[in-house]
């Protein structure tokens, strides 16, 4: 083999992106000395795709205090990449299920601050903002983030007020000329690797409320304020917005991005590709080894293997995956592209935080990994 590129995603809660591709690439040289491997940190999205982007593609990483999904201040991190004008957020920074602590109640919470954090990001020149959905501890729309844009609810009475959870409801009149987004031109692409409809049964509130401290009765309660919110925004905006994939993502924040910021649903995976130009990256390359925590029927739905793997395939460069562990319906990654998994835990145990442990076991797997590559070379396969 003359050249290998390590993409793995990060394993949560163990180990970085880094620490993983850097893990293959030692092991993967004590095998095979004459090859080039090279390491690419991937995000796709979710927590930790600012630090994921600014690993991958460079850039600054820059710090604004914001509200927070109580309304108490917190200090959230975004990148403004090389390029000047575009800059990545990360939602979770400031409205993320950790941040809420005990107090989970996502008709209360609110994503006030993740639009003061495209706001800064906008006021130091970013012109597009990638945008990752997920880990909310929110269910407002997005209504919050469009509130702190300049984008203005009124009630029945014609009241202004910032809707949350359990105020979709209220929500008469969606009026958009303060806009900040539209007034600079931004355009947004928000990042999900989850394609629920903003309704219904496969819908935000059904489906991620309970996860987020909701209870039957709450999340009918948000089923029916979604649905509302919904209504209006298809009669105030003339945007149908309920039953596009992705639309539920985040508390049905990939609702609010379409239509309070014009903006787009994308793969979190393939915006970082194309970002990196990963075609190009796969000029010469015999093997793509990429990998995550855990493995699982999810992962052939948009997140960073299926991304990889689709993409690699086109190319017909062949894929291998280290995994932290593999659950019920991993084997579908095989149709997306991938050619073999090998995962990293030796025996049952606790996750932990453990992270020698967690190194060793990722390392004894690349080991084997890369001795059965070598073991196919021997026999000529």
């Amino acid at each position: 083999m003359k050249k290998v590129l390590c993409m793995a995603d990060s394993f949560k809660g163990t180990l970085s992106s880094e620490e993983v591709n850097r893990i293959l690439a030692d092991t993967g040289k004590k095998h095979f000395p004459q090859t080039e491997f090279q390491c690419i940190c991937i995000a796709d999205g979710g927590e930790g795709c600012v630090n994921g982007f600014l690993q991958a593609v460079g850039g600054q990483r820059l710090t604004e205090r914001v509200q927070g999904p109580w309304g108490g201040p917190v200090d959230a991190a975004f990148a403004l990449l090389p390029d000047g004008k575009t800059a990545v957020v990360e939602m979770a920074a400031c409205a993320g299920l950790p941040l809420a602590g005990e107090r989970k109640n996502p008709e209360q919470t609110t994503t006030f601050g993740v639009g003061q954090l495209i706001q800064a990001a906008v006021s130091r020149g970013a012109r597009q903002v990638l945008l990752g959905l997920g880990g909310s501890c929110t269910h407002d729309g997005g209504c919050g983030m469009a509130a702190a844009l300049g984008v203005e609810f009124l009630d029945a009475q014609g009241g202004r007020f910032i809707p949350a959870g359990e105020t979709l409801g209220r929500i008469a009149q969606i009026r958009m000329e303060g806009s900040l987004l539209r007034q600079h031109g931004v355009r947004v692409t928000a990042m999900c690797d989850v394609d629920s409809p903003a309704c219904g049964e496969h819908g935000a509130a059904r489906v991620f409320a309970p996860q987020k401290g909701a209870d039957a009765a709450m999340a009918e309660r948000l089923e029916q304020g979604t649905e509302h919110l919904c209504a209006v925004i298809a009669r105030e905006l003339g945007r149908t917005v309920r039953d596009i994939p992705g639309a539920g993502a985040a508390g049905a924040m990939g609702a609010g991005v379409l239509a309070f910021a014009d903006g787009q649903l994308r793969s979190g995976i393939d915006t970082l590709l194309d970002l990196l130009g990963f075609e190009h990256l796969l000029e010469g390359a015999d093997l793509v080894i990429t990998g995550e925590g855990r493995l699982d029927g999810q992962s052939a739905q948009g997140k960073a293997v299926n991304g990889i793997a689709r993409r690699a395939k086109q190319s017909g460069v062949p894929v291998l995956v280290l995994a932290g562990g593999a659950g019920c319906g991993a084997e579908a990654v095989y149709s997306a592209g991938v050619n073999a998994v090998m995962t990293c835990c030796r025996e049952p145990g606790p996750l932990g935080t453990d992270t020698a442990r967690h190194r060793a076991d990722a390392a004894f797997a690349a080991d084997n990994l890369f001795r059965l590559l070598r073991l196919g070379q021997a026999l000529g396969f």
